[in-house]
């Protein structure tokens, strides 16, 4: 009876070790959330801040680089049990989001910023470096939809320079979807032609340049996604003037239709929400955005 019972009982443990590896398993593929947000020269009140409000991730927009702030950097987030995702490089100005000074303004597309892009994203990969962020993001620009165009092959060209950069900082480099289609965008990729270039896939931007339907530019865009932005909006009907963003569930990004393609296609990678307001406002949306998309995820 005592050998039955024991053999009963290891039986039991088996089962439950069983079980516990298998939830274990099934928390690790399960899409984590997480929040855009800028790193100023105060980490500890911006990673205080994504853990107060629910987020195990984060992306940081990098606005501060001396190296007493990447000690606060790793200190908060050891701390406060957070992980960067990406760092994410803007600037310097002028960055104007619209049609028609956006091409000429925005990321390494344009001629007469490019050096001072290529400067400041190898600036942001290395203090990624030094805070132990694997990866980084930037809006390449309006990269030419014609491959023949002289722009096309220089911006190739300028995403190849720093993407190798980053590449061996041991850092993947991420294009963000937005000012160009995303087939001229795989097109860029392709080119490109290193294994660390992928994309921040932005929901939202689709809809907000007039580019895709994100519906069906996830299935696309799949196999290159690194980083996803929650983010909602309205189309374009003023050719002037961007979309309108709007908060998450009231735009046209059908995230239950993005979010079924992200799991089919086994991605892991947090999805990041971005709300572009300030405020008490802004802190309202990312909290109503992070209990719609839970329910997705599952």
């Amino acid at each position: 009876m005592k050998t039955l019972l024991n053999r009963r009982q290891l039986i039991q443990a088996a089962a439950a070790g069983t079980a516990l590896r298998a939830a274990s398993q099934a928390a690790e593929k399960k899409m984590r959330l997480g929040v855009i947000t800028g790193l100023s020269k105060d980490p500890e009140a911006t990673i205080k801040r994504v853990h107060d409000l629910g987020f195990p991730t984060c992306q940081l927009a990098i606005e501060a680089f001396d190296d007493s702030i990447v000690a606060k950097l790793r200190n908060a987030l050891a701390k406060y049990n957070v992980e960067v995702s990406s760092a994410v490089a803007t600037g310097p100005p002028p960055e104007i989001y619209d049609f028609y000074k956006g091409p000429l303004t925005i990321g390494v597309a344009p001629r007469q910023y490019r050096d001072v892009r290529i400067a400041r994203i190898k600036q942001v990969s290395d203090f990624a470096k030094k805070a132990g962020i694997t990866g980084v993001q930037t809006h390449c620009g309006f990269i030419p939809e014609n491959p023949n165009e002289p722009l096309y092959t220089e911006t190739v060209n300028a995403i190849r320079m720093v993407a190798d950069y980053c590449k061996n900082n041991g850092q993947t480099f991420r294009c963000e979807t937005g000012q160009e289609t995303p087939i001229t965008l795989v097109r860029a990729i392709k080119d490109v032609g290193l294994d660390n270039v992928g994309v921040n896939f932005d929901a939202a931007n689709l809809i907000l340049y007039g580019k895709a339907n994100p519906a069906d530019a996830v299935e696309l865009l799949g196999p290159y996604i690194m980083g996803v932005h929650a983010k909602d909006g309205l189309y374009p009907t003023d050719p002037k003037r961007l979309g309108r963003e709007v908060a998450i569930g009231q735009g046209k990004v059908n995230f239950q239709v993005i979010i079924e393609h992200l799991k089919k296609i086994g991605y892991q990678n947090p999805l990041t929400i971005e709300r572009e307001i300030e405020g008490a406002e802004q802190t309202k949306d990312i909290l109503a955005a992070k209990a719609y998309l839970e329910k997705l995820i599952g």
